[in-house]
């Protein structure tokens, strides 16, 4: 049997939607960040080097990178599902997303919240500083990099259903933390389109059954 081990408020909670959509048999072990430095605690290690979540644990080792779950869980169990058929241009746009969610995404997502946790942290006397040095790089780089991917991915949305074809993929799974996270942080207004997508993946009877069992998640 599969089992996911699950951090809270993490990208693993995609790996249980995935799954409860494809209504396969898994085991869940769950695990709380550190409260002072919200990073994954230190027994996820003793599951996978990285210590990162998710991890997914089959008869053969364990699996890290959400992408790679993803890819495999659809691969051995999604007999069809959540791919789509052999057509090129919806291939071509599967792939595409699957990967856009981490490699272009969620990166400037990413800095934005360590440059934010980092300026709090910072000594009173250097936060002025430290703040317009942080805030220099985010505007000459990560925040025109947002803007621009979801530009697109709103423009995107604007004119389909799904990120590739006219049911949900893996491609939707991997889209949703980074899509959510933004919402739930009051950008709702801004991306229309994406908000209406995140809110109809929420409504979905599968994504209701993995917030029950994964705990509580502050994006959804």
């Amino acid at each position: 049997m599969l089992t996911v081990h699950h951090l809270n408020n993490s990208r693993s909670q995609r790996i249980l939607w995935l799954l409860e959509e494809l209504g396969v048999e898994y085991h869940l072990e769950t695990y709380q960040r550190d409260p002072k430095t919200g990073l994954a605690p230190a027994q996820m290690k003793a599951i996978h080097p990285l210590g990162r979540s998710p991890v997914l644990t089959t008869d053969t080792g364990s699996l890290a990178e959400s992408g790679a779950i993803v890819e495999f869980i659809i691969n051995s169990y999604g007999e069809g599902r959540f791919q789509p058929a052999d057509d090129s241009l919806l291939r071509q746009q599967y792939w595409f997303w699957l990967h856009f969610a981490e490699g272009s995404l969620m990166p400037p997502r990413v800095a934005a919240l360590v440059f934010s946790k980092a300026k709090d942290k910072m000594p009173w006397l250097l936060r002025p500083l430290a703040s317009k040095i942080l805030d220099g790089i985010t505007e000459a780089y990560y925040g025109p990099n947002l803007k621009e991917s979801m530009k697109y991915t709103e423009s995107y949305l604007k004119n389909h259903e799904w990120f590739a074809g006219t049911e949900p993929t893996g491609a939707d799974v991997q889209m949703i933390f980074p899509l959510e996270t933004l919402v739930s942080m009051g950008r709702a207004d801004a991306y229309p389109a994406v908000a209406k997508w995140v809110e109809k993946v929420h409504a979905r009877p599968a994504y209701q059954r993995a917030l029950e069992k994964g705990g509580r998640y502050d994006y959804a």
